[in-house]
């Protein structure tokens, strides 16, 4: 034997890291195949799906919080305008009393004014009863005590 000669051939250690080394898989079927491609349809499903619920709770969040700020504008707009509504019934039953004034003395004024008032406050809370009555048949449990 020559030096140079390796000697016989000794089988390879195989070191996974080494890609010359990993055996080709197995060809895959056609089934295998069509799971791999549904699979892949549903995680892109449920990554849609993920995204788009995302967006929906970040719109209704913006929508919440804009629906607040315009509720509670709302709410001091209203109550704006029923104090000034206030203001101007004060002024025509004020108004009232100095126009009746020489008519009915000003005592008389003053009772007639007051009066109207009194029998529109009736007239108002009555009717509101009514609907209350109403209300309370339409959602009540159906007996009777």
């Amino acid at each position: 034997m020559h030096d140079d000669d390796p000697g016989p051939a000794r089988p390879l250690e195989s070191d996974p890291a080494d890609p010359a080394l990993v055996p080709d898989p197995e060809p895959e079927s056609e089934n295998d195949t069509s799971f791999a491609g549904l699979r892949a349809d549903i995680s892109a499903l449920v990554e849609d799906a993920r995204t788009y619920a995302e967006a929906e709770i970040a719109f209704q969040k913006t929508r919440a919080a804009l629906a607040g700020k315009r509720g509670g504008r709302a709410l001091v707009l209203l109550v704006l305008a029923l104090v000034l509504l206030h203001i101007a019934l004060i002024a025509l039953a004020v108004g009232a009393v100095i126009a009746l004034a020489p008519l009915v003395t000003i005592w008389g004024a003053i009772g007639l004014v007051v009066g109207i008032l009194l029998l529109g406050v009736v007239v108002l809370v009555s009717r509101a009863v009514n609907d209350s009555k109403t209300l309370a048949a339409m959602f009540g449990s159906g007996t009777d005590a």
